[in-house]
């Protein structure tokens, strides 16, 4: 067993830093779409991209999923990978073939200008091509093959990054250039993948598997599309209750709070093996409930430095006066807090995992996540009218405490945790105060002195101690510490 953990957690830290590391090269696309679009086409962008993510959905139709629970790992002749494979096949060329011939009428319809419906098109061909990728990417994960797995996700990453560069930057193609490098991308995917498709790809498709893989994955769709909805709905909204130019500010200014969603997908990158390894364990419900208290504090401090710092990192010249993201999208920066803020509270639902998954009871997380994606359409209808852009941020924030709050209660019948309320109470307070400080101050993204904010951060922990945060055991560990320093 202690063998086959080991595996598991190596295995996970290397698809969880494809993941990341993926996420994080994507973050610099940030600086040429800024400088190389204008907020308008970069509302186009982040408008079909969110098409996109729903779209894969669709498409996939869970079937890599199902895949997974009924293949044989160990027979090279099993029919499954070439049954689900050719079902992808045929459904992708079918919708993509669609998706082409009404290209110009689905642009019209999804709010963008119909001169672009080329980047209909691509999306057509980048909608295929990742298809045909999900189930050899699954095979690669049954068979235990990580860092081929891994590697073929960066090169992905690593190519898209260079070719959006060569088609913005050098040839100014603009938006047309960012689809055609994703199109390039997920056809040079596909083909890195091929070596180990065709080896494993049969001239057989059993048509009796074919039913039982559809019963397990179409009941995936929803839940898929559900936690689209928590993710991306806001872009087509907002594009639909506003313009393409204010989707661009709002979508530029929503990757910088997702520097968050960095720090949140690498804690849940070890969280998942290290609570099923711990799950045993006598203490276990202890160790997690101080777990969730520890990310809170981690987290918060996080946010306090994106609230305080991204302002003047961004705006700072670092390339021939250029700044690290064009002057025109400054303008919303205030969103960063709030969208920093809805990926805390990600990561208190991915903390709540815990408890459901150990108690076998995963459906609460699609009942989770469908609350959090009605509260998201709702809020973001109800706020945008009124307070714009910023009003869908705190909408998406809404879903996220919504969810969080969803899978809580629903834990506590199931697998009850003594989560340490109390403290996570006095950090939000800590938190509070010193937000309250700021805005005294007049201290905010953008506005106040680099000293004047490294002291407000300095006060966090100062606060937690005067309010009582430590407990006996955290006072008798520091002590020790401080004891074997000195």
């Amino acid at each position: 067993m202690l063998k086959d953990l080991k595996r598991l957690t190596k295995e996970t830290f290397i698809y969880g830093f494809s993941t990341i590391g993926g996420r994080l090269l994507n973050f610099l696309l940030l600086p040429i779409y800024t400088h190389a679009l204008t907020p308008s086409d970069y509302g186009v962008v982040a408008t079909m991209f969110s098409y996109l993510a729903f779209s894969n959905v669709i498409y996939g139709y869970g079937m890599d999923f199902a895949f997974m629970r009924f293949a044989k790992a160990k027979d090279p002749d099993d029919p499954c990978f070439s049954s689900a494979f050719y079902s992808h096949l045929l459904s992708s060329a079918l919708l993509s073939s669609l998706i082409y011939c009404f290209a110009a009428k689905l642009t019209v319809w999804g709010g963008m200008p119909a001169n672009l419906s080329i980047i209909t098109r691509y999306a057509a061909v980048i909608l295929a091509f990742d298809t045909l990728c999900l189930v050899p990417f699954a095979d690669l994960r049954l068979s235990h093959k990580p860092k081929t797995y891994a590697g073929i996700k960066i090169l992905n990453v690593v190519l898209n990054l260079a070719l959006n560069y060569i088609f913005l930057v050098r040839m100014g193609w603009g938006v047309q250039g960012v689809f055609l490098a994703s199109a390039m991308t997920s056809a040079a995917t596909f083909l890195m993948v091929s070596p180990w498709l065709l080896r494993r790809l049969r001239l057989v498709y059993e048509h009796r598997l074919l039913p039982q893989l559809l019963r397990f994955s179409l009941p995936l769709v929803p839940a898929g599309l559900a936690a689209m909805a928590v993710q991306v709905i806001d872009r087509p909204i907002l594009q639909f209750l506003t313009n393409s130019a204010t989707v661009g500010l709002y979508q530029a200014n929503y990757r910088l709070g997702s520097v968050m969603m960095l720090g949140v997908s690498m804690f849940d990158a070890a969280w998942r093996p290290f609570f099923l390894e711990k799950a045993e364990e006598e203490k276990s419900k202890a160790l997690f409930a101080r777990v969730m208290t520890y990310f809170v504090i981690v987290a918060s401090f996080l946010w306090l430095a994106l609230t305080f710092f991204t302002g003047p990192i961004v705006s700072h010249p670092i390339y021939h006066g250029k700044a690290l993201i064009h002057s025109t999208y400054w303008v919303g920066l205030p969103l960063v807090p709030v969208v920093a803020l809805g990926y805390i509270f990600n990561g208190v639902y991915i903390n709540l995992l815990a408890p459901v998954t150990l108690a076998r009871k995963t459906d609460r997380v699609a009942y989770a996540t469908a609350v959090g994606a009605a509260v998201n359409i709702a809020a973001i209808f109800a706020w945008t009218p009124r307070w714009g852009m910023f009003g869908t941020a705190w909408a998406t924030l809404a879903a996220y405490v919504a969810m969080a709050t969803a899978l809580y209660v629903m834990a506590r019948k199931i697998y009850p945790i003594d989560y340490e309320l109390g403290r996570i109470a006095r950090v939000g307070g800590a938190l509070a105060a010193i937000v309250i400080a700021a805005k005294f101050l007049k201290v905010g993204v953008v506005a106040g002195p680099l000293w004047v904010k490294f002291g407000l951060i300095a006060a966090f922990p100062i606060l937690l101690v005067l309010t009582g945060f430590l407990s006996e055991d955290e006072k008798a560990g520091l002590s020790r510490r401080f004891r074997a320093a000195a």
